[in-house]
């Protein structure tokens, strides 16, 4: 099957349509989610947010840093999900604006907050099955160690799910 994203530069949804079966569809998405972190990160509107959440922390508190953005995002954005049978990902600016978002919107969402205010990110695909990727979340780089950051569960900077082995990475 042919992969069809058709992709804009306006805040408006972006719809994947008939993305490959498997994880050459789990490819696609994580490539146009890197893509989407990189020309997102420079947004007005994703930086004001990122510099608001992170405004009453101690400068250089990196993980400090990286736990309001957690937070914000578990907390503010309401997880849903996409639509029956269809993929789809938000660009962070329609995330921010419509409040809401699945497991790959608000992953990237954590990741373009974080990018903006100088945090290495990546996305990582988790599944309990070799090529069974069933979310994704996102890792910032701290130190030396890379750091999950799960936005869809109620769970603190650090914590990683459970018997999911199998993990498919792409670097912001």
């Amino acid at each position: 099957m042919r992969m069809q994203i058709p992709l804009s530069h306006s805040t408006t949804r972006i719809f994947l349509a008939a993305i490959p079966e498997g994880v050459e569809g789990i490819k696609a998405t994580l490539a146009l989610m890197v893509k989407l972190a990189r020309q997102g990160k420079n947004s007005f509107a994703v930086r004001r947010l990122a510099e608001d959440t992170v405004r009453g922390i101690r400068q250089k508190s990196w993980v400090e840093e990286a736990r309001a953005i957690q937070e914000y995002v578990r907390d503010h954005i309401r997880y849903t999900k996409d639509i029956r049978g269809t993929e789809t990902v938000a660009t962070p600016d329609k995330t921010i604006e419509r409040g809401m978002g699945d497991c790959d919107d608000k992953s990237l969402l954590a990741a373009t907050l974080l990018e903006s205010v100088g945090h290495p990110t990546r996305f990582v695909a988790v599944g309990s099955q070799p090529g069974e990727f069933v979310h994704v979340l996102v890792e910032t780089k701290i130190g030396n160690a890379w750091i999950p950051v799960e936005t869809t569960e109620n769970v603190p900077l650090g914590w990683y799910p459970p018997m999911m082995p199998y993990r498919l990475v792409y670097h912001v």
